[in-house]
Parts: structure tokens; C-alpha cells; sequence
């Protein structure tokens, strides 16, 4: 048994006697442990920074790949969960493939189960995790960056009782502004995907705000304040500029004043 504490102690070094293939893939067994004291301790850790160094080569990633788009159809959350933040470190590290891709769409569309924090099972974060890994593909060139900005819209127009209580709002307008960070986007492009959501905000209703919209309210929100500021890719990078900003903030002005009219 691979002692993941001891190899963060040691600088990451790869075990002298140890198998590559076998750690990568108790590595990958590690990240749907229900345990999250094992799934979102060393082995989470040791597997970003083998895959940032190059430990884990582009064969070995494209396998670990494989993994995680089957894992989004897993019956656990928490393996489908983190399946997301494990592509997230392949497809930033320039790798990707059209299935993971597809399989990523299916699942963030379909997952039910939003909770951010479990008491027994730690972090879950469907939609956060799944807002990093739609960053990812959103700034990788094999991708369509319109996708992926639909794709956000879907996630956010999808009805649901779960209140974002875990940042997950910042996390996705992140996501979104970082797309919007691709230089081939066009002026429509950057706003079009936007057109769903200021059809379902104009929309009548009586009552309370159904959470679904208090959820893209606040999400769109944060994404007027990305578009102003920049985004960026880590908490000490610097904030990437939206080429059209301008055209996204004129956009989101009259679809947030729908719900901000005083009766």
C-alpha cells in the first residue's frame, strides 16, 4: 500500500520499487473513495502535481481520461463528482478528446445532486467542479468555445431546489468569463448564449423566485464584475481581458433589470 502522505513529504519523488501504471491507476481508485479524507487528501494532491510535472505522460493521462468520462455515469456522487476536477488537470494540461467532452455535457446537465458539503461525505461541489472543468475545455482550441457557453446557460436555466450556497455562482461565472477570454469569440458569439436566459427572465411568474433564477441571477452578477475586472486562472495570475466586454455587460444590463424592478 502507497503511503500518499510520504510521497507530498518527499516532494512528490515517485516511489523507487513502485510501478508508474499501478500508482496512476490507485491514484484514480483513490478519487472516488467515499472517505474524503482519502479522496480530497494526498492522492488528490500527488495526482495534480505528477500530471503538472509531467510524471504522468500524455499515455497515461489519455487513459486516466478514459476514467473519469466513464465515472460521470458512476452510481456514486462522490466519484462522479470529482471525476470533473481530475479532467480539469488533464484538459488544462492540453490534452483532450472529444468523449470527454460529450460525456462531461451529459452529466452536467443531467446531475441532480448539487449539494456543495455533505457531513459524512465532505465536499461534493457538482456544479463548481463541473464550472472548472467547463473552463478548461471552454479556453482549450479543440473546442467550440460557443458550447461551452451554451452548456453554462443549460446548467443554469435547469430547474432545481439547491439554493448555491458553496460559491458555486463564482465558480461558474468564472468558468463563463474564461471562455469568453477566446479571441476568435465573436461580438454576437460572446452574447448569444444569453438570449435563453433573458427569455425565461421575462417570462411571467407569481410567488417566490424559483431558485433556478436566484442561482442565475447571482451567477450573472459576479459575470458583470469578471467582464469589468478580467479573469483569471489562479488566485495569483493575472486577470485575463474579455475581448468583448463591452458587449457582454451591455447584455446583461436589461436582462438583470428584469429582475431588479421595484413594483
Amino acid at each position: 500500500m502507497i503511503d500518499w502522505d510520504h510521497v507530498c513529504d518527499t516532494d512528490f519523488a515517485l516511489p523507487a520499487t513502485a510501478d508508474l501504471d499501478e500508482l496512476v491507476a490507485d491514484l484514480a481508485k483513490s478519487l472516488r473513495d467515499p472517505d474524503p479524507e482519502v479522496r480530497d487528501g494526498s492522492p488528490y494532491v500527488v495526482l495534480r502535481t505528477w500530471i503538472a510535472r509531467d510524471v504522468i505522460d500524455r499515455v497515461r493521462r489519455r487513459w486516466l481520461g478514459d476514467q473519469m468520462a466513464a465515472r460521470f455515469a458512476d452510481q456514486q456522487i462522490e466519484a462522479r463528482t470529482f471525476a470533473p476536477l481530475v479532467l480539469d488537470m488533464i484538459v488544462s494540461k492540453g490534452d483532450f478528446e472529444p468523449a470527454w467532452q460529450e460525456a462531461f455535457r451529459r452529466w452536467y446537465l443531467a446531475e441532480t445532486d448539487l449539494r456543495g458539503y455533505d457531513d459524512k461525505l465532505a465536499w461534493l461541489h457538482a456544479v463548481a467542479h463541473g464550472a472548472d472543468l467547463l473552463a478548461a475545455f471552454g479556453r482549450h482550441p479543440r473546442v467550440d468555445p460557443t458550447a461551452m457557453l451554451e452548456l453554462a446557460a443549460a446548467r443554469l436555466l435547469t430547474r432545481t431546489e439547491y439554493l448555491y450556497a458553496e460559491q458555486e455562482d463564482d465558480r461558474l461565472a468564472r468558468a463563463i468569463a474564461l471562455t469568453l477570454t477566446r479571441a476568435e469569440l465573436t461580438s454576437d458569439q460572446a452574447v448569444r448564449w444569453l438570449g435563453p436566459i433573458h427569455e425565461d427572465f421575462v417570462s411571467p411568474r407569481r410567488g417566490q423566485t424559483p431558485v433556478y433564477r436566484s442561482n442565475t441571477m447571482r451567477t450573472l452578477r459576479m459575470l458583470y464584475i469578471l467582464a469589468d475586472l478580467g479573469a483569471r486562472t489562479g488566485r495569483d495570475s493575472a486577470p485575463i481581458p474579455l475581448p468583448h466586454a463591452a458587449a457582454v455587460k451591455d447584455r446583461l444590463v436589461p436582462i438583470l433589470a428584469e429582475v431588479f424592478q421595484h413594483s
